[in-house]
């Protein structure tokens, strides 16, 4: 009696083995496509110094007009709702959740240094320089720097040679980037420990033109805008604004860049970004042309909160 199968029952067999490996083999190729299991905010706020914490401490300027000033008991400008809207994506919602703490320029890195903020939201340019003291979120605005002169001598300061006229005093602040380029130009200036210091001494005579930021200068022209006019100088390169964390804490850094991106990419998809928002509501309507927020760099992969939830 032949017991080896019929050549029917073999056809069958290896048509069902066949089918079987190419189906194992189309599953395995669909988890190779799929990307290893991302960490989520939580994971990284979990690494984060921040974890635990009641409040978040954010540096901030409380003397500049639109970016950050503290007025009638509250902070307002630009920077400020920006350090709400990232304090808010952290879990910490609302002022009562947040110290703002007040610092100068040249407080802004001993404060991270040393924790006395978690956070700096404080026209902080990105430089080489200080990323080998701090980290850096970012960016999440691009910035020129810019000259400042009251109308008395708007017709005799128009270029970088009559800011070196030894006639004239030049004004910045310490600690700034700005110091650094008007010294790299051969300007000879007058330091101060604020902006604000620099615009009240050319009111009183004391000075005669300041230097900073275009976004600082928009703002105490928004406070005196018949007393001064802002003068484009080619001083070079454009700032890049980013928000400063403790260089010892990457977890705090990449959830604050997850968070600015979010909002970039909220505005790309045409809707009204924190950003936006912000912007509109302070620094627009005193800036010389259209601005829009710059995508922030070395983004992390992030399962977000809302990621997690259900969908229906």
């Amino acid at each position: 009696m032949n017991d080896s199968p019929s050549p029917r029952f073999r056809s069958v067999a290896t048509t069902l083995a066949v089918a079987l490996t190419l189906t194992l083999a189309a599953a395995a190729g669909c988890d190779n496509r799929q990307d290893p299991q991302l960490p989520s905010v939580l994971d990284k706020l979990r690494e984060s110094h921040i974890d635990g914490q009641p409040k978040i401490r954010i540096g901030v300027a409380a003397t500049e007009p639109l970016m950050g000033e503290l007025r009638n008991g509250s902070y307002v400008g630009f920077d400020v709702e920006i350090a709400r809207y990232i304090a808010a994506s952290l879990g910490y919602e609302g002022d009562q959740r947040i110290d703002f703490v007040s610092l100068a320029t040249e407080d802004r890195i001993p404060a991270l240094q040393g924790g006395v903020v978690d956070l700096v939201v404080s026209s902080f340019s990105i430089t080489e320089e200080r990323k080998k003291q701090v980290g850096f979120a970012g960016p999440y605005f691009v910035t020129t720097q810019e000259v400042m002169v009251p109308n008395r001598l708007k017709d005799k300061i128009r270029t970088i040679e009559d800011l070196r006229d030894p006639a004239y005093k030049i004004c910045t602040s310490g600690g700034s980037t700005t110091e650094a380029e008007l010294e790299k130009h051969q300007v000879k200036a007058l330091v101060v420990k604020r902006v604000g210091d620099c615009v009240n001494g050319i009111r009183e005579g004391r000075y005669d033109a300041v230097s900073s930021d275009e976004t600082i200068l928009a703002g105490f022209l928004s406070q005196y805008p018949t007393e001064f006019e802002i003068v484009d100088m080619p001083f070079g390169t454009s700032e890049t604004l980013g928000i400063g964390v403790p260089i010892g804490d990457p977890a705090l850094r990449d959830l604050v860049a997850f968070f600015l991106d979010k909002s970039y990419q909220q505005g790309r998809s045409g809707i009204s970004s924190p950003w936006l928002t912000a912007y509109n509501r302070t620094l627009g309507p005193w800036m010389k042309g259209p601005k829009s927020q710059p995508q922030p760099l070395d983004v992390p992969k992030l399962v977000d909160f809302d990621d997690k939830a259900p969908r229906r």
